[in-house]
C-alpha cells in the first residue's frame, strides 16, 4: 500500500514563508523520484519541486530561486521550502513518487491547501 501524506499547509501572510512535508510509506523511498506540485483556482497542475534519489534537483520557473526540496532518506521524508509567498502561490500542494519496480508508476498525495493572505 503506498501511502504519501503531507502536511504544513495553512494561512500564511504574504512575504512570509511555509515548510510542507510528506511522509511516504509503501515504496522503495530511497530510489524513488520524488516531487511537489500544486493546482491553484481555475489553474492546471504544475511541477514546483523535484528531487531524484541521486539529490538532483529542479524548480519550477515560478518559485526558483526561493524555495529549497530535500529528502530524508531515513525517515522516508520529502521537504518543501516556499518562501517570499505571493498571494499567487495559493494552491493545493500535493506530494508526487515515481517508483521503479516491473514498471515506473507514480503516485499522489491526497494535498495540502496553502492559502497566501493578508
Amino acid at each position: 500500500q503506498v501511502q504519501l501524506v503531507e502536511s504544513g499547509g495553512g494561512l500564511v501572510q504574504p512575504g512570509g514563508s511555509l515548510r510542507l512535508s510528506c511522509a511516504a510509506s509503501g515504496i522503495d523511498f530511497g530510489r524513488d523520484t520524488m516531487g511537489w506540485y500544486r493546482q491553484g483556482p481555475g489553474k492546471k497542475r504544475e511541477l514546483v519541486a523535484g528531487i531524484t534519489s541521486g539529490g538532483s534537483t529542479v524548480y519550477g520557473d515560478p518559485v526558483k530561486g526561493r524555495s529549497t526540496i530535500s529528502r530524508d532518506n531515513a525517515k522516508s521524508m520529502v521537504y518543501l521550502e516556499l518562501n517570499s509567498l505571493k498571494v499567487d502561490d495559493t494552491a493545493v500542494y500535493y506530494c508526487h513518487a515515481l517508483t521503479y519496480g516491473s514498471r515506473t508508476e507514480e503516485h499522489w498525495g491526497q494535498g495540502t491547501q496553502v492559502t497566501v493572505s493578508s
